[in-house]
């Protein structure tokens, strides 16, 4: 074989293993040399020797005929949040250059289950806390299509990975967009699942050890192809043996042809502005499932852009404080004692938020509920099969800028997540996949969202939307 395998998609790449037509030793090598030659410092710790011996278990496996699961042999890459048994997870911290775990983030053990071959480990900021991918340990990971710009974060390292061929595909992780925004600036396909279907013990943040996770940060895929997600999807919603569960996760498949959809589309709104070039490709996507016979629709959302954005903030800094020290956090709440009471300055949002009583969180987390209820009446009676907004407000921004510019205005930095975090808290299944190219040849994005556990129908639209606009496919 030649190293054209490795810039074939995941579902390919098994093909090829399937037919004997490579080894898993041979394709891991394969993406290994890419990595020795690749200059956009995404994969930042490996263990060769390792998966090398994993890779030559899978293919005594197959001589065997004792296929393990859906992705025996598969190298692949996971970002460096996740706990790797026998290999260094940092999360990007300084204070865990050396943390090298003994068991695997419950997310990883159902991938190694299904057989994939672990390879390296991918870069992110520390602890998972900036839009930029770049720490104190590895430096900064550069976008694949232009290192002048970002690669996005938090999962930078894996999306500029699965760009760059360097892996077929990788475990990311989202709680604020952190695996959709860098899934659209380096023009890849990012699935956040349903809340709740793929287990986050052993991601970090929390410390290592500990069980509970942020009440909203998912595990999911990214790869360069939908049928990749999904074969990933299925790996991820397998509990492995040590789970010793009996639940079997058998998500909808079914659902109406492309010509029979009805699609919402929200493509703008005051609160969080879009460029020019992400309207045209937003407008492009809406064109084309018209001309395919799909019911097409204009909305305004099922929330209020302002409430929701609000609720999301307020619920993050909430669960970002579980492991905040007593002192800080006691210095914390004098500090939010001597605000006075018109301070609406953001300093003074965040700190009443790191410091809001126990009844402050439940009234709050009654209103998630209640959000999550109108997007459910959103989709169930309102008689909308799926939603498409912008992924993010532009193409990918200049690397390391803390601003924000959205055709020559300025906006919050955060904002380049105001779309994706309209279901951050509420758990819906949300896929950013490329659609077109601005005038720089950058990748920009929409993001289909779905009802709760329609994951795989959100796969099935994405492939037939990719067909409907040409074959857009990820990477470079």
């Amino acid at each position: 074989m030649t190293t054209d395998l490795t810039h074939q998609p995941a579902h390919v790449q098994l093909q090829a293993l399937d037919r004997r037509e490579i080894s898993s030793r041979e394709l891991l090598d394969l993406h290994l040399d890419r990595i020795d030659a690749s200059h956009v410092n995404a994969v930042i710790t490996r263990d060769d020797e390792a998966a090398q011996a994993a890779a030559q278990a899978a293919d005594e496996r197959r001589a065997r005929n004792e296929k393990r699961g859906t992705l025996d042999g598969l190298p692949l890459t996971i970002k460096d949040s996740f706990e790797t048994a026998g290999l260094r997870t940092t999360s990007g911290a300084e204070d865990l250059a050396d943390h090298v775990p003994a068991r695997d983030a419950d997310a990883v053990a159902r991938l190694r289950h299904q057989g994939a071959v672990i390879m390296g480990k991918t870069n992110t900021p520390a602890y998972c806390q900036d839009l930029h991918t770049d720490n104190s340990l590895f430096g900064p990971t550069l976008n694949p299509h232009d290192p002048r710009h970002t690669a996005g974060g938090s999962s930078g390292g894996p999306a500029a990975a699965v760009a760059a061929r360097l892996t077929p595909a990788d475990l990311g992780s989202d709680l604020a967009g952190s695996l959709r925004l860098p899934a659209h600036y380096c023009g890849v396909y990012g699935l956040r699942p349903t809340h709740g279907l793929v287990p986050a013990r052993g991601h970090i943040p929390r410390p290592p050890g500990w069980i509970t996770s942020s009440d909203m940060v998912t595990p999911g895929p990214l790869a360069r192809h939908p049928r990749d997600l999904d074969l990933l999807l299925d790996a991820l919603t397998t509990p492995s043996p040590a789970e010793n569960s009996p639940w079997r996760v058998n998500l909808p498949t079914a659902r109406p042809a492309v010509g029979h959809l009805r699609v919402a589309v929200w493509a703008e709104d005051a609160r969080c502005p879009v460029d020019r070039e992400t309207a045209d490709a937003l407008a492009t996507v809406e064109q084309a499932l018209a001309s395919a016979g799909a019911d097409v629709r204009r909305t305004v959302g099922p929330v209020g852009f302002a409430d929701s954005l609000r609720l999301f903030e307020q619920l993050l800094h909430a669960t970002a404080t579980a492991t905040t020290d007593d002192e800080a956090g006691a210095a914390e709440l004098a500090a939010a004692r001597d605000l006075h009471e018109d301070d609406a300055s953001p300093r003074a949002t965040f700190l009443r938020h790191r410091t809001q009583t126990h009844r402050a969180w439940l009234r709050a987390d009654e209103e998630r509920l209640q959000f999550r209820g109108a997007w459910h009446r959103f989709f169930a009676d309102a008689e909308h099969d799926f939603l498409i907004t912008p992924a993010a407000p532009t193409a990918a921004i200049p690397a390391g800028t803390r601003s924000l510019m959205v055709d020559g205005i300025e906006r919050s930095f955060f904002d380049q997540t105001g779309w994706a975090n309209l279901t951050s808290h509420v758990g819906l299944p949300s896929l950013v996949m490329p659609v077109a190219r601005n005038a720089d040849g950058l990748p920009i994005g929409v993001e289909l969202v779905g009802p709760t556990y329609s994951d795989r129908n959100l796969l099935a639209l994405a492939e037939d939307l990719a067909s409907l606009l040409g074959g857009t496919a990820g990477g470079i």
